[in-house]
C-alpha cells in the first residue's frame, strides 16, 4: 500500500464506522472506528499546531490506555516518528532515550508526571503534553502523510537493555504492515471479528506489534488495560469474549497460578500466543491440557517482530520448537562464517524480509554489524529439524563453555522447571578456576526445595556437565518490564560481574 499506518484508522471508519475499534478495560467505554478516526485526526491537528511534522521525534511515556494508541496514530498520520518510552526507566534512563532520540516532544499520563519531571531536568528543552487529554474540538482533519512514505520511520523502538545501554531499532511503516501481515496469516488467522486484550505494555513492540496493531489493521477491536491482574485478566477475557490473546511467559505462567483456572469457561477464545522470551514447556502443557490451542513464536524488536511461528497443528508434535518462519520472512541458521549449518547443528540464527528494521538510530556501524548482505543477524543459537523447525537453544552471549563443552542454559532451565519445588529459575555461567566456566542456577522455589535434590534432579535428566554444580535460592529473578530474564544482573550478583566470562 506504500502509505503510513496512519491511513488505517481511517480506511476502516469508511468500511465499518460504527465497528469498535477500543474498548478501555477498567471503564467499558467504547470507541469506534469513526469515532477513533475523528480523533487521531484531532490529535494530529494538535501536534501540528506545536510544531510537530514529518520526520519530527514524539516519545509517549505512559501506561496502557486507549488514548496512548490514538497519539501514536496522529504521529504516523503527520509522518512524524513515535518514540515509547519503557514507563520503568529511571530518570536518567528515560533521558537517555530522549537525548538519544532527539524527541522534540514527550506526551506523558499523569501517572508519570514526576518521571517525566525528572528527566526533564536533566534534559530541558522538551515540550510536553499530557497524554490523557482530550484531543482539540477543530472539526479539521489532518491530512494523511503521502503516498511513497511505506519505507519512511514509523517508530523507534529501544531494546532492551538487558545487555547495556538501549538503542533504538527503526521501524518504518512497511515493516508494520507486513508484520500484521504476518499476523493475519499465521495458524487460525486474524479477522475484523477477533477479540484481544493488550496486557503487555505497549512501549515493548510485543504488545504494540503481535497484539493492538494486527487487530486494528485487520479490524477487530483491542481491550486496554493498564495493569495485568491475573484473576482479573481472565475475567475480562470472558468478559469480552477474547478470542485471540497474546501475552509473554512471565503472564500465561502467572495465569497458571490462577486457583481455579480449570474452573473457567472461555468459548470464544481460538487461540493464544506467547512470545517474547521462550515459554516454560510445563506453561504450555498446562493450557493445552485445557483444551486451548496454545502457539508459541519467537520475534525481536529488529523483525517488528513476528520472526518465527509454532503453528497449532504442531504445538504438540514440535513442543519446544519456536517453529518456522512466519509467511514473509526467510530465516536460516550459519556458522561464525557466515556458512548454513546442517540439521541438528547449533548455528546463529539470520532473518530476512519486509520486517526487517531499518537499523539503529544514529549507529551506522552497528547498523553495519546487525544488518549483512541483507540479513539480520540475531545473536540467538538454534538447531533446525529435517522439516525446518527451529528450536532455540540460548543466547550466542549467554552459552556456558564448561571444561570445553557448550552448555546452552534453555536447555538446563527447561529441565529444572519439571521440578514441583521450582516456580522460576535462570541458568548462567559464573567463573570456575578449573572450568573456566561453571553452571550456576538461580531458583525462586514453590515451598520448601534443598538445592541439593535439584542438583541431583537435573543430572539424572542431562548430561552432568550440563547440570547446575551450585543452586542459589532468592525470592524472584530480576526481569525487564517485558519479563526478559536481566541474567547480567545475576552474573553481577553471584559472580561479581555484569559480563559473560571470558571464553
Amino acid at each position: 500500500m506504500d502509505e503510513g499506518i496512519g491511513a488505517w484508522v481511517a480506511r476502516r471508519a469508511e468500511r465499518s464506522p460504527e465497528k469498535v475499534a477500543l474498548i478501555d478495560g477498567p471503564s467499558g467505554a467504547r470507541t469506534s472506528y469513526a469515532e477513533l478516526d475523528r480523533r487521531v485526526g484531532s490529535r494530529a491537528h494538535d501536534l501540528a499546531g506545536r510544531g510537530v511534522g514529518p520526520g519530527d521525534r514524539v516519545a509517549l511515556l505512559g501506561e496502557n490506555s486507549t488514548a496512548y494508541l490514538e497519539w501514536l496514530f496522529a504521529v504516523a498520520r503527520l509522518g512524524a516518528i513515535a518514540v515509547p518510552v519503557n514507563m520503568r526507566l529511571a530518570p536518567a534512563e528515560v533521558v537517555h532515550v530522549l537525548a538519544d532520540s532527539g524527541a522534540r516532544l514527550l506526551v506523558h499520563s499523569a501517572a508519570f508526571a514526576g518521571l517525566a519531571a525528572a528527566a526533564l531536568a536533566e534534559h530541558p528543552g522538551v515540550d510536553t503534553v499530557d497524554l490523557g487529554a482530550e484531543p482539540g474540538t477543530d472539526p479539521r482533519r489532518e491530512r494523511e502523510p503521502e503516498a511513497g512514505r511505506g519505507g519512511e520511520p514509523c517508530v523507534i523502538m529501544y531494546t532492551s537493555g538487558t545487555t547495556g545501554r538501549p538503542k533504538g531499532a527503526v521501524l518504518t511503516h512497511d515493516n508494520m504492515l507486513w508484520n500484521a501481515v504476518n499476523m493475519l496469516s499465521a495458524g487460525p488467522g486474524i479477522a475484523s471479528s477477533d477479540v484481544t486484550i493488550a496486557a503487555a505494555p505497549l512501549f515493548h513492540i510485543g504488545a504494540l506489534g503481535l497484539s493492538a496493531l494486527p487487530l486494528l489493521y485487520a479490524g477487530g477491536t483491542v481491550v486496554v488495560v493498564p495493569s495485568f491482574d491475573p484473576a482479573g485478566f481472565l475475567d475480562l477475557m470472558a468478559a469480552h469474549a477474547v478470542t485471540t490473546q497474546f501475552l509473554v511467559p512471565a503472564m500465561w505462567a502467572a495465569l497458571t497460578r490462577v486457583p481455579d483456572l480449570d474452573e473457567r469457561s472461555l468459548p470464544a477464545l481460538r487461540w493464544a500466543i506467547s512470545g517474547g522470551a521462550p515459554c516454560p514447556l510445563t506453561v504450555i502443557e498446562r493450557f493445552l491440557a485445557l483444551g486451548w490451542t496454545f502457539t508459541e513464536g519467537f520475534g525481536m524488536t529488529e523483525l517488528s517482530p513476528a520472526a518465527l511461528f509454532l503453528d497449532t497443528t504442531d504445538v504438540v508434535a514440535h513442543a519446544g520448537s519456536v517453529g518456522r518462519p512466519f509467511m514473509h520472512v526467510d530465516a536460516r541458521l550459519v556458522d561464525e562464517a557466515g556458512t548454513e549449518v546442517g540439521v541438528g547443528e547449533v548455528g546463529e540464527l539470520v532473518l530476512r524480509g519486509p520486517t526487517v528494521f531499518a537499523g539503529y538510530w544514529g549507529r551506522p556501524d552497528e547498523t553495519a554489524e546487525a544488518l549483512r548482505e541483507g540479513w539480520f543477524r540475531s545473536g540467538d543459537l538454534g538447531t533446525r529439524d529435517d522439516q525446518g523447525f527451529v528450536t532455540l537453544v540460548d543466547r550466542r552471549k549467554d552459552m556456558i563453555i564448561t571444561g570445553g563443552e557448550n552448555v546452552y542454559p534453555v536447555e538446563v532451565e527447561q529441565v529444572l522447571h519439571r521440578h514441583p519445588g521450582v516456580a522460576d529459575v535462570a541458568v548462567v555461567g559464573v567463573g570456575d578456576p578449573q572450568w573456566g566456566e561453571t553452571v550456576l542456577a538461580v531458583v525462586v522455589p514453590e515451598g520448601d526445595v534443598d538445592p541439593a535434590e535439584l542438583i541431583t534432579f537435573a543430572r539424572e535428566r542431562i548430561a552432568h556437565f550440563k547440570a547446575p554444580r551450585r543452586v542459589e535460592l532468592v525470592t524472584e529473578l530480576p526481569r525487564n518490564a517485558t519479563g526478559k530474564l536481566l541474567k547480567r544482573v545475576l552474573r553481577e550478583q553471584f559472580a561479581g560481574s555484569a559480563a559473560a566470562v571470558s571464553r
